[in-house]
């Protein structure tokens, strides 16, 4: 008589069993902050593009003034030409200064939205989640260097229609990015570092308007460090701007410039106005 088959085994079933409970008796290992910088960055600025993608506006009105500088401003110096510019035309030599003049204007500004994020009470939302404060502004800096790069193409773009001879190498374009970028970061902490003191939309709007002009002309972005008095030649080289023209210039047309130097000046810069404005983040925030 033949025996009686054996019943199937159900181990696997029940580890299967086991184990989604263990999932939900136990949650999920949390990230480490490290780990969520890169995210925080990349979904800060999936935001900013995806606001330019509904409103082009503030693309198109910020387009102007460096449109008027480069035809009226330049044109006119390369007809007199009063400055002295290594032997290229003067709208040349200008058209890497208004790159970071328009990146520098964009980001300045910026802490105006972590205080109208404060207001809302956004903010707050955003401090009690476990995401770390210095990846937080990690990722509206970034963004606002997102922002000022779409600047940066629009200023290239219309040097190219003014007959300005820049560089198309790649590589040299991708350095171009970098020092946008980096530039815009320690510009945009400097506006957060400066919210989270004054704490309040118009004062950091009339500090913010105060700055920008003393930070333009107090670099090498209109004129040779070489011509200004010697007070000034001081300033201009303790301002983050001038490196960072220098080194668009240099990659931009070729003079004589120290990557180096420059992006290292950018890089430090960057680093302290992220710990600066991460540090006031929750004062901000009180």
């Amino acid at each position: 008589m033949s025996e009686a088959p054996a019943e199937p085994r159900t181990a696997s079933a029940d580890r299967a069993r086991e184990d989604g409970i263990g999932l939900l008796v136990q949650p999920p290992r949390p990230r480490a902050g490290w780990r969520l910088l890169p995210a925080r960055v990349v979904a800060m600025c999936a935001v900013e593009l995806q606001k330019l993608r509904h409103d082009r506006t503030e693309l198109y009105t910020r387009a102007v003034q460096p449109a008027l500088w480069l035809l009226i401003f330049g044109q006119t110096f390369t007809r007199i030409k009063a400055i002295p510019t290594q032997g290229i035309p003067y709208v040349d030599y200008l058209a890497p200064g208004i790159i970071a003049q328009s990146a520098m204007f964009i980001a300045i500004f910026y802490g105006i939205q972590i205080i109208w994020e404060r207001d809302a009470g956004i903010l707050n939302k955003l401090l009690v989640t476990p995401t770390p404060r210095s990846a937080l502004i990690t990722g509206k800096a970034f963004a606002a260097g997102v922002k000022s790069l779409i600047q940066a193409v629009v200023v290239i773009v219309i040097a190219a229609l003014l007959g300005v001879a820049l560089t198309w190498n790649p590589l040299k374009l991708l350095g171009v990015s970098a020092a946008v970028i980096l530039g815009s970061v320690f510009f945009s902490c400097l506006s957060m570092t400066i919210a989270g003191v004054v704490l309040s939309r118009d004062r950091l709007m009339g500090i913010g308007q105060a700055i920008t002009m003393p930070l333009f002309f107090g670099s090498n972005a209109l004129y040779p460090v070489s011509v200004m008095p010697g007070w000034l030649q001081a300033v201009s080289k303790a301002n983050p701007l001038s490196y960072q023209v220098d080194a668009l210039r240099g990659l931009l047309l070729g003079t004589p410039a120290h990557p180096a130097l420059d992006f290292a000046v950018l890089l430090v810069a960057a680093t302290l106005g992220i710990t600066a404005a991460s540090s006031l983040l929750g004062r901000l925030a009180r």
